[in-house]
């Protein structure tokens, strides 16, 4: 079976828009018995083609993942499809096509992935390839390094068969010339949700393995690299342990190498909710005041168990499990 459907309006004029996401809900829930590779939503709006993905929730790259995970494929083989759904989402101004660019008005991305063996692959300041969790998986696995870099990566995604392309949408490029006529940096807590798509999946092997990807704060100076790509801050695994992954302001994760601590307090027998809301304590222990950015963590630990935690409220994640997919709210140190 097949689900498509068609807008002839707007995507914000809201009885589409919600006749469209009671559609997706439907698709999400796999007692529907659809599969989410079988469903497209198409809006014709303004002369153009795009696709409805949900509220910025990542449910159909969490779906895509799962059901990778249905059919037998390894862990990091179904992070990696799931984080290429959003890499391709034209809507998602924090990941990959459409990403929002530094202040040059250049998209480049980062990713990177680990394996359940502590394999890891990293790729930083890409242009022009939209697929870089995969790219990263590329260099874990078909080169003998950890990290490739600019130009470097993008020559080497060629040489393996990727597509150059433009990332900046027209939609992106009119959002990046409004910013300059103010050039007021400051990064937007919870934009999109996210500003990264981090995945961690336990396969039927019971390994762990997990993938994140990202086009960085938006309007960030050339060259600036967060946390995403880095192993140990947006993203950690230990098979014998858990996995966890972060999103929000870079900087501060990497100050803290959150996920790895994440990861090593759950190997002290913290469960992996205590470990996501001590990661965050230790970020806020040098703030004297509220902080005007967000970070969020996820893990899961071998027992399935999961933890979420961010800053403020507004950190959400999807969770699929007995073959359900589901979105949670994150609990968060602040709170109304």
């Amino acid at each position: 079976m097949k689900v498509v459907v068609i807008s002839a309006s707007p995507r914000k004029i809201g009885k589409t828009q919600t006749i469209m996401k009671y559609v997706s809900e439907y698709v999400l829930d796999n007692d529907a018995g659809i599969s989410p590779l079988e469903v497209k939503f198409i809006n014709l709006s303004e002369g153009g083609i795009d696709y409805y993905t949900g509220d910025g929730n990542f449910s159909n790259a969490n779906s895509v993942a799962s059901e990778y995970l249905e059919n037998g494929q390894s862990a990091l083989e179904s992070a990696v499809r799931g984080a290429s759904i959003e890499e391709s989402n034209a809507q998602n101004s924090t990941v990959g096509y459409g990403g929002a660019p530094d202040r040059e008005g250049n998209v480049s991305l980062d990713a990177c992935v680990m394996n359940h063996f502590g394999d890891c692959g990293s790729v930083v300041a890409v242009k022009n390839i939209r697929s870089v969790a995969s790219l990263a998986k590329d260099v874990m696995e078909k080169t003998p390094h950890v990290m490739l870099a600019g130009d470097g990566a993008e020559e080497f995604a060629i040489s393996q068969g990727y597509k150059s392309e433009d990332l900046l949408t027209n939609s992106s490029k009119k959002e990046w010339m409004k910013w300059l006529e103010r050039s007021n940096y400051k990064p937007i807590i919870n934009i999109e949700n996210h500003d990264t798509i981090g995945i961690l999946c336990i396969d039927q092997k019971n390994n762990i393995s997990g993938a994140c990807s990202t086009s960085g704060l938006a309007y960030k100076m050339k060259g600036r690299v967060g946390d995403s790509p880095i192993i140990g801050s947006g993203l950690f695994v230990d098979n014998k342990i858990g996995g966890a992954v972060a999103t929000g302001m870079g900087e501060e994760v990497v100050k803290t190498v959150g996920s790895f601590l994440i990861v090593e307090l759950m190997r002290q027998n913290y469960s992996p909710q205590e470990a996501c809301e001590i990661a965050i304590r230790r970020i806020l222990e040098k703030e004297k005041n509220k902080p005007e950015f967000q970070v969020a963590y996820i893990a899961v630990n071998k027992n399935g168990e999961i933890g979420a935690f961010s800053i403020h409220e507004g950190f959400g994640y999807c969770l699929y499990r007995n073959k359900k997919n589901r979105f949670y709210k994150s609990k968060s140190f602040y709170y109304k």
